[in-house]
């Protein structure tokens, strides 16, 4: 697999991961076209603004857009917290993707950008999330509410990366 930066061309890409009601079982809501237009387009306005954003995740032996990881800023109890995030179509689950993806991101975030932590907001029910953090070694530190439900915030610190 490779990342690279979304592109306007990868909408449908996109909307494939973020239009599954399956895949999306976790978020308040099943994403429209439109949804995922804005999608890319805020990936591409982080791109500008904060040198990253999410990627997409390109399935090297097809050239086809599985899904995406990356870093984002996000709103955490009035603090902006950097994320490590990932959507990955539910055909490619089980693979190892989505793990080697955030991997890629947290090495970028400490060894690139020189971040203090990284951090990963997930469902408490939200399993596979959970497992892909914990396979990176990051450990639930406490229940916050984002967006409204109550979501487990996953925590790597830059002296315990490595």
């Amino acid at each position: 697999m490779i990342l690279r930066p979304l592109t306007r061309e990868d909408v449908d890409a996109i909307l494939a991961v973020i239009g599954d009601a399956i895949a999306m079982q976790y978020y308040p809501r099943v994403f429209t076209r439109d949804d995922a237009v804005e999608w890319v387009e805020r990936n591409l306005r982080r791109y500008e603004e904060d040198a990253h954003g999410l990627w997409a995740i390109v399935l090297k032996s097809r050239g086809e857009v599985i899904g995406d990881c990356g870093l984002s800023w996000q709103p955490v109890e009035g603090e902006q917290r950097l994320e490590v995030g990932y959507h990955l179509r539910r055909d490619c689950w089980g693979n190892g993707y989505a793990t080697e993806a955030a991997r890629a991101w947290m090495d970028m975030a400490f060894n690139h950008l020189h971040a203090q932590e990284v951090v990963s907001l997930i469902r408490p029910e939200n399993m596979p999330s959970r497992r892909v953090a914990e396979r990176n070694g990051m450990r639930a530190q406490v229940e916050v509410t984002y967006d409204g439900l109550p979501h487990l915030l996953y925590v790597m610190k830059r002296e315990c990366y490595g």
